[in-house]
Formats: C-alpha cells, structure tokens, sequence
C-alpha cells in the first residue's frame, strides 16, 4: 500500500504543521475543543483515573504500579467522562496525554477537552495530541523547570505547566468532518496490525527467553557431563547436583554489599552518572542518556560503579540485575543494591546462574511490600549458589556462549523488529494527521469500519506499545 499526497497544499503558517491540504482550515483550539469543568462536588463518583505516558488513561483501581496516593476528599477532583481527551498539564510535552475510555475523577492540574460540535471528531484529535512533533512544539507554552534531552534523544522528566488560557489559543489543523473520520478509523484500524505485530514478536521474545533459560538452568544446575556422579543438594528446589560441586548460599561468596545513593538534588549538565534501576538493560547497563548527580568526593567513593559489580533492584524489579562491564564514572541510585562477590565465583558464571530458575524462583518468593516488590540484600544472601571448580565454570560459560548465540541473534532481531514498527507508527501518525499523506481512499479491513468498535477492540492490546519506563508514569490524581 502506497500512500499518495494530496493534490493541493497551502502554508499553514505553523512550524511544526508545515504546509497542509489546500482546503484544510487552521483554528485555534478554543473553537474546536472545550475544557471540561464539571465538579465532583456533590460526590458523583468515586472512580479515580490515571495517566501514564506508557498506558495512557487506565483506571486507579487497576493500577499496580504505585504511585501517589489518592486524597480522601474527592470532591476536590473534576470530572473527566468516557471519550475526553486527558492531558497532564505539565508533562503533556513528553507524552502525557491520552483517550479516555472511563467516567472518573481527576485533579485540577489535569485538562479533559471534548469536541465543542458534531464537526469535531475527538479520535482525530486524540491523534493530534499523540503526534510527538506536536507535542515538541507545546514547549513554547510552558512555563516553569526546563528540560534536558538526554544523550538517546529522549526527553527527561519535566515541570512545565501549560495553563489553560495558552491551551485555548494553541492553532490546530481542522480537516473536513468526513476526512477526521477516515483518518482516525485508518490510524486505528494501522495501529491494530502494529500491536499485533508487536505481540507476535514479544511471544517469540517470551519463547525464546524459556528457551534461553532453560538451557542455562540445566548448565549451571547439573554441569555439562550427564554421566557425572550426583548427590543430594540439601536444597528443597532442587534434587540431585553433580558429587563435586559444593551449594553455599550467596551470603558465603558475598565480599561486600552496600544500598545506592539518594539524593533530592536535580540533574546536572556533567559529572558523576547515577545509574537507575530504568538504566538496566537486559543484564547490562545501558549508558546512554543516563542523568547526572551533584555529589561529594566522599559519597562518590563509597557509591562508585566498578567492574564486574552486580547491580540488583531492591525495589519494583525482583530478580532484575546487571553486571558492570566497562563502567563510566558513575555511583548507582538507592532502588538498587550493590554486590561484590569473592573469587570464588567467576563473574561471568555468576551471570548466567543469576538468570537460572534456582535464583530467580527463590527471589520471587523472598518479596516484600506488594505492588512495590522489594528485595533486601538480606534476601539476595539467602539464595543458594552451586559452585563448580573453577575450571569448570568456565568450560560452562564458554558451553553457554555457543549454545545461546543463535537464540541472542534471533531475540535482538525481534526487538530490532519491534523498534522499527514502533518507530513507523510514530511517523505515519504525524505524517497522517497533518496532511502529507491522503488516506481518503483507503478503506480499513473488515473489522475496522466502525471506529467505535476498532477503538474498543484494541483495549486488551494496550501493553504493546508500552516502553515499560516506570520512571515516566505519572498518577493523574497527583496534587499541584
């Protein structure tokens, strides 16, 4: 399928807009939109929203992702009904935006708009909204803490509120009723096919990892000759090991371990990095666009990131660590605990056994704290270890490398694959809703001719297209 330009442009006379379609008009947003100011006072529901970049619009009640608390005064909230468009006021540049699908409660530093007449179509402008350029552009209105892009191009977490008086004047493309309507339903019915891509790929992601994992299990638990003696474990998750190898809970090869560092400071330009939980990547760490921290020599020493330090997250990600390789002058955060094991282990044997099922299954029945899944290092200590000769921890390590290389093509692959729709649904949208492209001809596949009903059947593919960063999410019923 190849997408036509339309016939005719005119100059819009906005920078991130461009040229659009000759017959298109620009308004601003007060003609087309209208804030929604209905209170909550009398009580008229007890249903909370929230809002996250990765989630959009989800339900507080379903929420297992922390966050603040809701005020037990919720007449003190505004309403937002079922079809508003949800916006943070002060992170709607990054993202914060989003379609309600629910009646709830929100705070007053939220905005919900609704189409002002039938000419409106509100999934068109959810569209507008979601367009990344568009959301660059909104900067220019905000007022408060800037912002600094980070090393990946992404944009860090911000304070810049965009009051409602600048809202109302901000200019929008208004296409013809009936082309709103066709852009939306071939958004929509596109974005299906990219979540269902998606999900496909992470399945095979998910097998892929078993796979992975289960050929790990059976290295670092039973060795790599299936005629050596064995012997009981001792261990109640795990029956016989091979005679030589010798079980010690971790707490016996553990040199040191030590909880990050904390600090309420803002970011700097340069300097010491702070590594976060958001900054593990796999097993590794990921540098790249990583914040900077104002800290003492003193502080800088005793939180200092070394080579083949293991990281583990103490909070919301049990079982999650990496090893340091090539590390950066950096100190690592206080949701993560510091390990440094004794050379009884070799670090890369340490790796793979810490992705074994013997450590993870033990990790995951050692959380603390709900929602939160808190590991102590007292926890991490208390997981068993098998411990090989030293040759033979590396024989292992060396067998894993090869047994594993084709199952790690294939998964980097996948996620290649993933990025890449990721990155074409980001540009057909912006190229769709500003007029590059003319979808007017286009008719969606069976399934995708009611836009209600499209909108409604992508609901349980929701998670696809979430980037899972924790540190973005944003509770709606956040106070100002």
């Amino acid at each position: 399928m190849k997408l036509q330009p339309y016939p005719e442009y005119k100059d819009s006379g906005l920078l991130w807009l461009g040229d659009i379609p000759s017959h298109w008009e620009v308004r601003p947003l007060r003609t087309l939109l209208k804030q929604r100011n209905e209170k909550n006072r009398p009580l008229k529901t007890r249903q909370i929203l929230s809002l996250s970049i990765a989630h959009g619009v989800t339900l507080y009640s379903h929420e297992g992702r922390g966050g603040n608390k809701s005020k037990s005064d919720l007449t003190a909230y505004k309403i937002a009904r079922k079809g508003d468009i949800v916006l943070n006021s002060m992170n709607v540049v990054v993202g914060a935006v989003g379609l309600s699908k629910y009646t709830g409660a929100i705070s007053p530093v939220y905005y919900a708009l609704y189409p002002l007449s039938d000419n409106v179509n509100i999934h068109y402008y959810d569209a507008v909204f979601s367009n990344h350029t568009f959301q660059r552009y909104l900067l220019i209105y905000g007022k408060g803490i800037l912002i600094k892009e980070g090393d990946s191009g992404k944009l860090n977490t911000i304070r810049m509120k965009i009051s409602s008086d600048d809202l109302k004047t901000i200019s929008l493309p208004l296409p013809t009723p009936e082309e709103q309507t066709a852009i939306a339903r071939f958004l929509n019915w596109k974005t299906i096919q990219v979540k269902r891509f998606i999900r496909n790929r992470r399945r095979l992601i998910e097998v892929l990892n078993e796979q992975k994992q289960a050929i790990i299990n059976q290295a670092v638990t039973r060795g790599l000759n299936p005629d050596a003696p064995l012997k009981p474990s001792g261990i109640d998750s795990i029956e016989d090991i091979p005679a030589h190898w010798e079980p010690l809970k971790i707490r016996r090869i553990t040199k040191h371990h030590k909880q990050g560092f904390y600090t309420t400071k803002a970011y700097i330009n340069s300097g010491v990095r702070l590594v976060r939980i958001t900054d593990i990547l796999g097993t590794r760490i990921n540098w790249e666009g990583m914040p900077y921290v104002s800290i003492s020599a003193n502080d800088e020493k005793l939180f200092r990131v070394m080579e083949d330090d293991f990281l583990f997250a103490r909070t919301g990600g049990a079982g999650l660590f990496a090893r340091v390789i090539a590390p950066l002058r950096s100190a690592f955060a206080s949701y993560l605990i510091r390990f440094r094991f004794n050379e009884r282990i070799a670090p890369s044997y340490m790796e793979l056994f810490l992705q074994s099922h013997l450590f993870q299954n033990g990790i995951q029945s050692s959380i603390h704290g709900g929602v939160n899944r808190n590991v102590h290092a007292e926890d991490i200590k208390n997981q068993h270890i098998l411990i090989p000769p030293d040759t033979e921890q590396i024989a292992i390590v060396d067998h894993l490398k090869r047994a594993t290389a084709v199952i790690n093509t294939a998964t980097s692959q996948a996620k290649q694959e993933i990025d890449t729709i990721v990155e074409y649904r980001t540009r057909l949208i912006s190229d769709v809703v500003t007029g590059k492209v003319d979808v007017r001809h286009l008719t969606p596949a069976p399934g995708g001719e009611d836009l209600e009903e499209t909108v409604e059947a992508l609901e349980p593919l929701e998670e696809d297209l979430a980037d899972g960063v924790v540190a973005d999410e944003e509770p709606i019923h956040e106070a100002d």
